[in-house]
């Protein structure tokens, strides 16, 4: 069993980046420009935009966090959206999820210009990503490509099931899989007999949100385990949706929660941001 440790990978792509800023910004004068819009008071979400902001700041980006209050109208936030699709200091438009209940979250998700959009959840981004085009690519699933990558796991052949079916991570990961030439399963809630279906899987990835989800007698010996998911346990302990202790001696290859699919996730964002900079550094000669 090996354990597949995105916290050093992270840290090896977060160094790439940052070169890559330097570089960008000494041939054009640019800085890439990442802006995050929170809206209310969620602890989770916010812990999230620190992390980013402060992975922009070791990687020498331009940030700016726009705070919200819990009742802002809609028009007011897809006027912020309007207002930095147009700032040409930035390349990146993050959209922290979940928005309160009165907002459209795919209507404002709409309204992030595509070529900004480093989440990769516009219609746009994901119609490419579907048709195998080059695009923005949600990060999470984009980081877990990249951790197998690292330990050169190739997925061409092997049946994957992907347990979770949500738009930012589950859907995205069967693409990106199915476009590697992986043979793809999708369960979620409705599936009947998950068992049965993760068995027979040569790589499960689970982002369904469940602690202790999937357990040693679902998963076939020398299996490879990507745990997705981040829960807090009752004690206070971050855990994911793979029963850790039970499932990993039987795995060929797994990711512990934290320090495994988590820290890709915003080296990812890093990427993106990157990419988009580059992409309208070029638009701008």
């Amino acid at each position: 069993m090996q354990i597949l440790d995105g916290k050093a990978l992270a840290q090896k792509i977060e160094q790439k980046v940052s070169e890559g800023a330097k570089e960008l910004k000494t041939s054009t004068g640019r800085v890439p420009g990442l802006a995050v819009i929170l809206v209310g008071h969620d602890p989770a979400s916010q812990a999230y935009v620190g992390m980013k902001k402060k992975a922009c700041d070791r990687a020498g980006f331009y940030s700016v966090t726009h705070e919200m209050p819990e009742d802002i109208s809609q028009e007011a936030i897809i006027k912020t959206i309007e207002m930095m699709n147009l700032n040409p200091n930035i390349d990146g438009i993050l959209i922290q999820l979940p928005l309160p209940k009165h907002v459209d979250t795919t209507k404002i998700l709409e309204v992030v210009a595509p070529t900004k959009d480093v989440d990769g959840f516009h219609p746009y981004n994901v119609g490419r990503l579907a048709t195998g085009l080059d695009g923005f690519v949600p990060c999470t699933p984009l980081g877990v490509m990249e951790l197998l990558a690292e330990y050169n796991i190739d997925v061409k052949g092997k049946n994957c099931c992907v347990v979770g079916a949500s738009n930012i991570v589950g859907k995205p990961m069967a693409a990106l899989l199915l476009n590697a030439n992986a043979t793809v399963e999708i369960c979620h809630i409705f599936t009947d007999d998950l068992k049965k279906h993760t068995l027979a899987a040569d790589v499960i990835l689970v982002g369904a949100g469940v602690i202790n989800l999937i357990k040693d007698d679902m998963v076939k010996e020398d299996a490879i385990v990507i745990d997705i998911g981040i829960n807090r346990a009752p004690d206070g302990r971050l855990v994911g949706d793979v029963d850790y202790d039970a499932v990993a001696p039987k795995t060929s290859y797994i990711t512990p929660v934290p320090g495994g699919v988590g820290p890709m996730t915003i080296a990812m964002l890093l990427s993106n941001t990157l990419k988009a900079a580059q992409i309208h550094a070029e638009e701008a000669r």
